[in-house]
């Protein structure tokens, strides 16, 4: 990898594979809020599609069982299984945990819905309700020091763009990988595999805005 500060292709990492640690949707506070939601949308969702849990099990990946549990509110799905679903039913991600769009939305700190790590050690907090912009989503995400965040791919045609508010960020993007300081951006393809990694030794912070294809 380069220096601290750019942006630019690092060949050396490309042979480094991270495990891929488990993600539970929110702390034990709102999660059963989140999980009626989630249920709530899923169902709605997949019946305008038309889809059957055969159906919709075949197009994310995830088993029929799997998907009968999240609409019966039987389970709390990890946020990877989120994001398959989501992308199995062509919908941002937002669309599948949030609730109705409004012309004006107003979001206090303490009222998001953080998506937690099992270990701490990655928090995603939305900067806005979900659903309230059409096909973008924005989040800050917060990332203890040496941890590692394996993202699945979203939808095709889905982007990114990352900017570092604290700390450093060492990003891999299919085979390449980019090291960003603070004040660095970066805009990538997310329908393919990335990773978020912290290489410091301190809590790091960074804007994450997702954009979907329209």
């Amino acid at each position: 990898m380069s220096k601290e500060g750019s942006a630019v292709p690092a060949t050396s990492a490309r042979k480094t594979r991270t495990a891929r640690p488990t993600v539970m949707p929110g702390d034990d506070v709102g999660a059963a809020e989140l999980g009626r939601r989630v249920a709530d949308n899923l169902r709605e969702r997949r019946q305008v599609a038309h889809l059957s849990l055969d159906e919709l099990a075949k197009l994310s990946g995830v088993s029929r069982a799997a998907l009968s549990q999240i609409e019966t509110c039987k389970t709390n799905p990890s946020l990877s299984v989120l994001w398959k679903v989501a992308v199995g039913l062509k919908i941002p991600f937002a669309e599948l945990i949030g609730e109705s769009r409004e012309s004006v939305s107003l979001l206090r700190r303490n009222e998001a819905q953080v998506l937690k790590s099992v270990d701490g050690k990655m928090e995603s907090r939305p900067l806005a309700r979900s659903g309230a912009g059409p096909g973008v989503e924005v989040y800050e995400l917060r990332l203890a020091g040496h941890a590692a965040h394996v993202s699945e791919p979203h939808a095709p045609a889905t982007r990114e763009l990352i900017t570092v508010l604290q700390g450093s960020l060492k990003m891999s993007v299919g085979e390449e990988t980019y090291v960003l300081g603070v004040g660095d951006s970066l805009v990538f393809a997310a329908d393919q595999h990335h990773v978020y990694e912290n290489p410091g030794g301190a809590e790091a912070r960074y804007h994450n805005v997702i954009v979907y294809r329209r």
